[in-house]
């Protein structure tokens, strides 16, 4: 009801209650006293873990394995990195100390943090927001680089050299860029190093963050080349007179690229680290100026617990190297940039490679690191355009402007998992740093073959679980979308071979689909469903995706009336309708003309050749089917023979 003598208040004035007056007081009732003990489960009694492991075990029994209640966290732990497993409950008890010993961030052992708070008192600190550049346009180039300077990148990655940014046109990139405010890092050997010194040769005021970026192990690692590292003592020299500016970078991502978990990354890291810690000292650095020479480099994979994880323990164990060195605890703080990981980008349906490179930079931001560059999602199929690296950068805007990541030290501190799992990945990859010691450090191990031994072993291991899609990729080995039409984009420089290899998970399933899709009329494998779509829906859609990761496609029809066009075929139904029908539909298919039937599910059905089921090794079952295809087709169209042409 409207109260006409009582006018509506402005906005920001509040109106008092009808029932009294303006000038009568308001009783306000105190607030409630805080309880003496806050119970957070109220008066539920307790779950122990033997009630979980019970209720599990019964979950399980009714998905169709029995599982022992006292085995069931050991049957359901999975791997994440070389002798590194996880399981599904974590409690303070598997923690234990761990929290405590973490220290606090800023501290040593550093697994917190290397920095102890924010830049201002309501400012967040962030990381450093670090693009590549590689264009050897120098055009394009130089207006990237300002276009990202403009628009939220905070420091400069330059990939100098043959097929990348000329060294000689240095300083025309650079040109316009405000050294004192942006961070520069340069790649590219000795040439680049010296190229960055001589352009800001008597500065005094360079802005402090950049990198030299001298790398020799990486670079043998990648060409298998052994290389000299007496120049880094005498250029890491000239680095000195610029405060701020490291001369070498252990780069543990090119041991990540070529296969190694993020154990063999670590290990292989923090031997790189050492290597250089003695080659500087030997040239006549302190302890702490060595230190302070270095920065790591580490990839941030889209298992984000694995990568925050990791990042801690990386902090941990170069504290330890350290402290064994005599270093002072100021400087054994680890300098972090973290790269979204070339492995897990893939070429088909790039466009799901935002989502990985979101939560790659959401765990390296989570994990401590000081600078992060996420790679642009088109990277795999070559240079990124401008849309690409605007996405790419605004990643790391949005999580710490709009997001507010930055604004908790360590977050995943003290979570009863990560911590365990920082620990497990700590001890795991100190005990592959001190097998490379004792093999006689790291240019050692890899010239003997010790790293491409253990890396080729701990790719076989992700590899199978890729081809049993245990290890699903979003648009490719799962869920592919075969009208996908792939941008184009001008060629990158190709990487440096030799070495140690390079891999990509995603890259048996897109090679295997690139023959398909080159072959006109695309090859298909018929879909012969039993019984009503209610009861083989299911399955004729899984079979449908497999076969699609292999770029098939997969006409559907009811028995085998639909069979043309191919020779493979695919029974869909269920067990039910296997056990009477299957085996007659097996027979009316390979009346009908076809060579290969599979059947979707695991029932035993006579005249199937092979079986569809959640874990089977997917990559197999299509290459057969695409070489059995191809087969065919060949000999359709294979000259006659002698009888044949008299």
């Amino acid at each position: 009801m409207s109260t006409p003598d009582r006018p509506a208040p402005d906005h920001g004035e509040v109106a008092a209650p009808a029932s009294l007056s303006a000038d009568e007081p308001t009783h306000v009732p105190a607030p409630p006293a805080p309880p003496e003990e806050l119970v957070l489960a109220g008066d539920f009694p307790a779950a122990t873990r033997a009630q979980w492991r019970d209720l599990v075990a019964g979950v399980l029994h009714k998905s169709g394995r029995d599982v022992d209640p006292a085995a069931v966290e050991d049957a359901l732990r999975h791997p994440v990195a070389t002798g590194v497993t996880v399981g599904p409950l974590y409690t303070a008890e598997d923690a234990g100390d761990l929290p405590a010993l973490a220290g606090v961030p800023g501290q040593p052992p550093f697994v917190r943090g290397a920095r102890a708070g924010r830049t201002g008192a309501d400012t967040p600190a962030g990381w450093d927001v670090r693009q590549r550049h590689a264009d050897p346009d120098v055009a394009r180039t130089t207006e990237a680089v300002l276009a990202d300077l403009e628009n939220g990148v905070s420091s400069l990655w330059l990939v100098l050299g043959e097929g990348a940014v000329p060294v000689d046109a240095l300083g025309q990139v650079l040109a316009d860029v405000l050294l004192d405010l942006a961070p520069v890092t340069v790649q590219g050997g000795v040439a680049a190093a010296e190229a960055f010194l001589d352009l800001v040769e008597g500065r005094t005021d360079l802005a402090a963050g950049g990198c030299l970026g001298l790398d020799p192990l990486g670079v043998q690692a990648a060409t298998g080349q052994p290389q000299d590292l007496g120049a880094l003592a005498a250029l890491a020299r000239r680095a000195q007179a610029h405060p701020g500016l490291r001369a070498v970078v252990a780069d543990g991502t090119v041991f990540a690229a070529a296969g190694g978990s993020v154990v063999e990354e670590l290990g292989c890291a923090t031997a790189a680290g050492v290597a250089y810690l003695r080659t500087l000292t030997e040239g006549g650095f302190t302890v702490d100026e060595a230190f302070g020479q270095l920065e790591f480099r580490l990839s941030a994979g889209a298992d984000q617990f694995t990568t925050i994880a990791a990042l801690r323990a990386a902090r941990r164990l170069w504290d330890r190297v350290g402290e064994a060195s005599g270093a002072s605890p100021a400087a054994r703080a680890q300098r972090q940039h973290a790269v979204t990981s070339d492995v897990m980008v893939t070429r088909h349906d790039p466009w799901v490679n935002m989502l990985r490179t979101t939560v790659a930079c959401f765990a390296a931001g989570v994990g401590g690191a000081d600078v992060v560059t996420v790679q642009p999602f088109d990277a795999a199929l070559g240079l990124p355009d401008a849309f690409a690296r605007r996405i790419a950068r605004n990643t790391s805007s949005l999580l710490v402007e709009e997001g507010s990541l930055a604004r908790v030290l360590d977050p995943a501190g003290g979570s009863w998992y990560v911590e365990s799992l920082t620990a497990a990945l700590a001890e795991a990859a100190w005990a592959w740093f001190t097998e490379i010691e004792r093999a006689g450090g790291l240019a050692a191990a890899l010239s003997s073959g010790l790293v491409a031994e253990r890396l080729a072993a701990a790719w076989a291991q992700r590899a199978d679980r890729v081809a049993h899609r245990t290890d699903a990729i979003t648009g490719v080995s799962e869920f592919p979308d075969p009208a996908g039409v792939l941008p184009v984009r001008r060629p990158a420089a190709v990487p440096p071979s030799g070495g140690l290899p390079r891999v990509r998970a995603a890259a048996a399933f897109e090679d295997l689909r690139d023959r398909v899709e080159a072959l006109e009329p695309r090859p298909a494998v018929y879909l012969a469903t039993i019984g009503p779509a209610a009861r083989h829906t299911a399955r004729a859609g899984f079979a449908a995706n497999l076969f699609a990761a292999g770029g098939l496609a997969t006409p559907t029809g009811d028995g085998a009336s639909g069979l043309t066009g191919t020779t493979v075929a695919c029974i869909c139904g269920t067990d039910r309708d296997y056990a009477t029908s299957a085996a007659d539909l097996a027979a009316e298919l390979r009346a009908a003309g076809a060579t290969q039937v599979w059947l979707a599910g695991t029932a035993e059905v006579d005249g199937v050749d092979g079986h569809l089921h959640t874990g089977c090794d997917a990559l197999t079952v299509l290459t057969t089917v695409v070489d059995h295809l191809r087969g065919a087709e060949v000999a359709t169209s294979a000259p006659r023979g002698r009888e044949e042409e008299r």
